[in-house]
Formats: C-alpha cells, structure tokens, sequence
C-alpha cells in the first residue's frame, strides 16, 4: 500500500508537469479570445481521459500550437475554428487507419529527429523565458525550487512542491495570473455551422500550419519520446495510433466547442521528468480538470497559479526534450545536421525545418559514403 500511495503521488505531480503549456496557451484563449470556458474545459478532460486508459502510459494532451497561437493573435471566427478542427482530425484519421503515418516516420532520419526534438525544446525555453519574465523574482524562486527537488529529492513530488510554492509567494508579490472569466459559464455550445469563406479560412489560416506541427511533433516526435523513456511499454504508442486518437478527438468534440488538441513530445518529457510513469497521470489531470469546469468558483483555482510559476515548469520541460540522450549520442559528423534541423525549426517552423534536415541527412550521407570510398581505394601511381 505505501508504494501504491507513493506512485499515485508521482503520478499526480507528473499530471501536472505539461499545465505550462497547457493553461498559457488553452486556457489563454478562454480569458483572451472569448470562448466559452465549460467546453474547453470538458474537451481537454475527455481527451486526457481516454488517453489514459487508451495508451496506459503518461501521453500528454495539448492545445494545437499553431491553432491557439493564431486565435490568440488574429481575427479567427468561431465557425473557422470548428471547421479547422473537423479537417484536421479527418486528415490525421486517415493518415492514421492507413498507416501511411507509420511508414512516413521510419523514413525520417535519427539526426533530423534529434534536431527537431533540440529545435522545439529550444522554442518551449523561448515561451517559458517569457511566462517567467512577468515576475522574474518568482520564476527563479519557483525554478530553484523545482531543480533541488528534482536532484536531491528526486523521490518527493517536484511539481506538487514548486507550484505550491509558487503561488505561496506569488500571493505575497502579487505575480500577474491568467485572466479568466468566472460569470456567465456556458456548459455546452454548438457553434454555427461553418459557411464557404469559414472552410476557407480554416485551410489557408489554420490547417496546413498545424498540420506540419501535428505530423512531427505531436506524432512522430511523440511517438519516438515514449519509446525512449518506456521502452517495451510503449508498444501501443505508434504514429498510426497517435493520429487516429487525435484524429477522433478533434472530429466528436471541437464541434461541441472544444479547441483542437493534439498529443506532444513536449509533454511527455514533462510528465515523465516529474515523475509520471502511468496513464493514471492523465486520468488525474483530466478528472482535475473537470472538477475545474464543474465545481463554483473552480475557475478562480486556475487563475491563482502565477504564470512565472507555469513558466518555470515549461521550462524544465524544454530541457528535458532538447537535451535528449540522441542527441548527445550522436556522431560528430551528425551535428551539422542537429544544428540545421534546430535553426530551420525555430525560424520557420518544423515542418520546414523537418525539409531542411533531411536534405542536410542526404548530402551529409553522401559525403561519408564518398569519403569511405576514396580512404577504401588505392592510391594512383
């Protein structure tokens, strides 16, 4: 019973690792888009749910990156983001039953995977810079805390602990929180159904930018990222089964008026460094949030925690995936093509910083093959 207990407890800590990603940019758009907060709320809780009991294993549940970060900074109508949402999980759906998915990933090299793990860690690190720049004092409070933990008590519960302290002390410097609105809850909407110019905007504004984000950070990536850390475990977490859950999800609840959501590498590096090692760690953070979305005044438990705080755990998630034991593994001759990978990703984006890699793989390849031969041949003369 006591290690019952002890795993329930890293568990519930490594839930609430991913919630620096999850609550800025999710979240976010209930206090700064308008969308109504219950089904948001009941989306991202159904989701973590069924992935818990589904896959067994800590696989996160985030807001679609590229999605929340256009809703939160253009004009995108709510038919858009139902529309964008529907041909998003069709896509992946069929990605998914036909395993194309699975055979596009065996094609992607280790070194441009590495390079797109580094790439994405180094963004999250960018976007945590930033959460902990509204109270600097307190993020690197909140960081210290979570770094001793995690080296000298690696069997206490890190997130637990910093987040607490965390809202402790933000409480005592008045550190900014997120802005959410606690009146006029709606539980279920049922958005207009999309027009002409609504499909239209979906395509050209939201769906092929996701989509390039989807296929090899919350796929491929995450797929790759659950085998190094599980192993034989993680049998069930394949490309082919990670799209068609996304795909399901984003097609029964974003008409009901959930954000599209996917699955990340992210995530799972920081579930798994904060101690969850179950599907249980979803389950607890998608039975949370549902008594966020039903319980009064749940709302206002979100809003306490301070967004220094949310930033330094993102943080040491971004750590956790760039400094991937690949990468430190790789060949000398293969950190050219990491470093392309990386920049090409945070300066465009990581589909084309996925383009990149694999041209860099292909030249860098031939070169070698070159070079062994002529070292292989004997000299003239």
């Amino acid at each position: 019973m006591p290690s019952l207990q002890k795993n329930l407890v890293k568990d519930a800590s490594g839930a609430l690792g991913d919630i620096g990603t999850l609550i800025p940019l999710g979240l976010g758009a209930i206090g700064l888009a308008g969308l109504a907060p219950i089904p948001v709320l009941l989306g991202f809780a159904a989701f973590y749910i069924a992935t818990g009991l589904y896959y067994r294993l800590p696989i996160p549940v985030q807001p679609m990156k590229a999605v929340a970060a256009l809703l939160l900074t253009s004009q995108v109508s709510s038919q858009s983001l139902v529309a964008s949402g529907v041909l998003i999980g069709a896509i992946l759906l069929v990605l998914g039953l036909t395993g194309w998915i699975n055979g596009a990933a065996r094609l992607i090299p280790r070194s441009v995977l590495s390079g797109l793990q580094l790439g994405l860690g180094l963004m999250l690190a960018s976007m945590s810079m930033g959460l902990m720049a509204t109270s600097v004092p307190l993020g690197v409070i909140t960081l210290a805390v979570l770094g001793i933990t995690l080296k000298m008590l690696p069997s206490w519960p890190a997130a637990l602990i910093g987040l607490g302290g965390s809202v402790a002390i933000g409480t005592l410097l008045a550190a900014p929180g997120l802005t959410l609105p606690v009146e006029g809850l709606v539980v279920l909407s049922w958005p207009e159904l999309p027009g002409i110019d609504d499909w239209q905007q979906a395509v050209s504004t939201l769906v092929l930018p996701q989509l390039a984000l989807t296929l090899t950070n919350a796929i491929v990536l995450t797929a790759l990222v659950v085998g190094d850390y599980f192993g034989e475990q993680s049998h069930r977490v394949t490309p082919a089964r990670l799209s068609v859950s996304t795909g399901l999800a984003n097609l029964f609840l974003v008409p009901f008026g959930a954000l599209p959501m996917c699955h990340g590498a992210g995530g799972v590096a920081a579930h798994y460094r904060f101690g969850a090692r179950t599907g249980m760690a979803p389950v607890l953070l998608g039975t949370a949030l549902l008594m966020v979305a039903f319980i009064p005044g749940g709302l206002s438990v979100i809003a306490a925690i301070p967004m220094a705080g949310l930033g330094a755990l993102l943080f040491v998630a971004a750590v956790e995936l760039a400094l991937s034991r690949r990468l430190w593994n790789a060949k000398p001759s293969c950190w050219p093509v990491i470093a392309i990978t990386a920049l090409v990703t945070i300066w465009a984006d990581p589909f084309f910083g996925l383009l990149a890699g694999v041209a860099s793989e292909t030249f860098r390849a031939a070169w070698v093959r070159g070079a062994r031969v002529e070292s292989e041949d004997p000299a003239d003369g």
